[in-house]
């Protein structure tokens, strides 16, 4: 979103450079939205992505579960901007000359996939701590833009004092953005009022739907080809948008109003456009304004990626049932999700087995579509299940064994590199 004032290229020199950074830890840039999320923060972080999973927010239904007691949704631990004080508030001293500036600078980044892994529940009222590092530089050809640099970076989450939590994996795709503009990678999208029936039937997807809730989902009873859903969401509405930031904050660029938006345009200049009073506004405002989505190159209005991640999690957790566990996710964005449109999420189950340490596990393959019929969002996931033989869920551990959260770091950055 925020413009460059010159192009850049990609070099062998920036990617080495780039490389060199690899598991150095350095703070986010904003810091997080809750400090210590209690039940109503779980409880307006689901329902921003439209969950009402009540093993998320009520004390009374969450004590019958297995679990005893309310957990954070799993979209909250992790998410950007959601959670985490940072354990390491500056570069040390020994790398501040590799950290400065971007190796690749005015080589266009876009948000193009996430990954997210779980090992241990998050209760009410917990402090986290968090760690961020560049885990993964990979050079790669692109169809869009040629030669590219898929940039993965990690954050890991730690309950103060406690267990190692959770990580989230971001892919920023770099591309040249001359040769990007050679070429055309979307055609003409078709923006078109919905007919009676198709509302109609959207809305009885919606009323068809239901949680497994309390009825347990047994490994036993799940085989390769086992659908998982359907569900819906949509059609979009900026309203959707609203709620979303409700429960989410404004992310990863610290958006705020009146003299706060002013100090922290101050700080990023570059990330505020002129609107048509000449009023200067974040560019953030695509996904709200029509006109500022079409400065961007989109014909209207547009959502984030992370809310379809978090559309994927929904259908998972519904399904699995609150003697599951979601261990892992992750998804692409494939293409944009505009206001209006609808997404139909669908999975199916490909992989029935034992994880590490004999753990009952299941893959599923999942997607998104719209109603044009694109396929916008493919992703997949692994789950652990009750099982009759095996017993109740045991929790996955973290990469290495970690400990605390540079070890986990550390851990991640060895998938990546080979080590």
């Amino acid at each position: 979103m925020r413009p460059v004032a010159t192009e850049g290229s990609i070099t062998d020199d920036g990617i080495a450079r780039l490389r060199s950074r690899i598991g150095i830890p350095e703070p986010h840039p904003v810091p997080p939205h809750y400090t210590v999320p209690g039940v109503d923060a779980f409880r307006h972080v689901a329902q921003a992505y439209g969950d009402d999973n009540p093993l998320w927010s009520d004390d009374e239904y969450a004590a019958t579960t297995c679990w005893g007691g309310v957990l954070a949704p799993p979209p909250l631990v992790g998410g950007d901007s959601l959670i985490g004080v940072d354990e390491v508030t500056e570069v040390p001293a020994e790398h501040r000359d590799l950290m400065r500036g971007d190796p690749l600078r005015g080589v266009h980044a876009f948000y193009s996939a996430s990954a997210r892994e779980w090992w241990a529940p998050l209760r009410p009222n917990q402090s986290v701590t968090r760690r961020n590092a560049l885990v993964g530089v990979l050079d790669k050809s692109s169809e869009f833009a040629e030669r590219a640099v898929h940039e993965w970076t990690a954050q890991v989450f730690r309950q103060a004092d406690g267990p190692v939590l959770s990580a989230q994996y971001r892919l920023m795709i770099r591309t040249e953005r001359t040769k990007a503009r050679e070429r055309k990678k979307y055609d003409a999208v078709e923006l078109r009022p919905y007919e009676d029936e198709e509302i109609a039937a959207i809305e009885a997807q919606y009323a068809s739907e239901k949680r497994r809730g309390t009825e347990t989902r047994d490994w036993e009873d799940v085989q390769v080809g086992d659908p998982v859903g359907p569900m819906v969401k949509g059609p979009l509405t900026v309203t959707d948008m609203v709620c979303w930031h409700v429960g989410m904050g404004m992310g990863l660029y610290g958006v705020k109003p009146l003299r706060l938006g002013y100090q922290n345009r101050t700080r990023i200049p570059r990330f505020f456009h002129r609107d048509d009073l000449n009023v200067p506004d974040v560019m953030q405002r695509v996904h709200w304004d029509p006109e500022f989505a079409r400065r961007s190159g989109n014909p209207t209005t547009f959502d984030y990626g992370r809310m379809r991640e978090t559309w994927l999690i929904h259908l998972c957790t519904d399904w699995m049932g609150d003697a599951g566990w979601l261990w892992k996710l992750d998804c692409e964005f494939r293409r944009f999700n505009y206001v209006g449109d609808t997404q139909w999420l669908s999975g199916s189950v490909t992989n029935h087995y034992l994880a590490e340490g004999g753990r009952p596990a299941i893959d599923v393959e999942l997607t998104a579509t719209n109603q044009r019929g694109e396929l916008t969002t493919p992703g997949h996931a692994t789950i652990l299940l009750p099982s009759r033989e095996h017993g109740s869920v045991r929790l996955p551990d973290p990469p290495g064994g970690a400990q605390n959260l540079q070890e986990a770091l550390q851990a991640i950055s060895n998938r990546y590199t080979g080590g």
